[in-house]
């Protein structure tokens, strides 16, 4: 059963996925292109670098990369890969929660969960 305010909710998940399967793609090429000792001189290359710099950025001081013979395993990529995983589904929770429900619907809900905590 779908109504008009359900819409909106499945319009903006998949947004969010939308936006984070892109940052995922970006970061991922820039792994494997780090692993592999890509020419940072290629255009490609460069490119993926740039657009990837913003994302990684924040995480750059967390880890050492290790580096042997030209490839990089870049810890700080993979960080980035899964702390962005992770606010995306946040946001999606978030709007998930905002959802309208029937009390009916909250009832059932409740009742399929140990409500003794709460």
């Amino acid at each position: 059963m779908t109504n008009n305010s359900t819409k909106p909710l499945f319009r903006g998940v998949q947004i969010v996925w939308y936006i984070t399967s892109i940052i995922e793609a970006v970061l991922l090429l820039r792994f494997i292109l780090k692993l592999l000792g890509a020419n940072p001189a290629a255009g490609f290359t460069d490119l993926i670098y740039s657009l990837s710099y913003v994302f990684v950025s924040p995480f750059q001081a967390v880890f050492k990369n290790a580096a042997v013979k030209g490839s990089v395993f870049e810890w700080t990529t993979l960080l980035a890969m899964i702390v962005y995983y992770v606010l995306a589904m946040g946001i999606i929770k978030l709007f998930v929660m905002g959802k309208p429900v029937s009390t009916d619907e909250a009832d059932a809900k409740l009742g399929a969960h140990d409500t003794t905590s709460l």
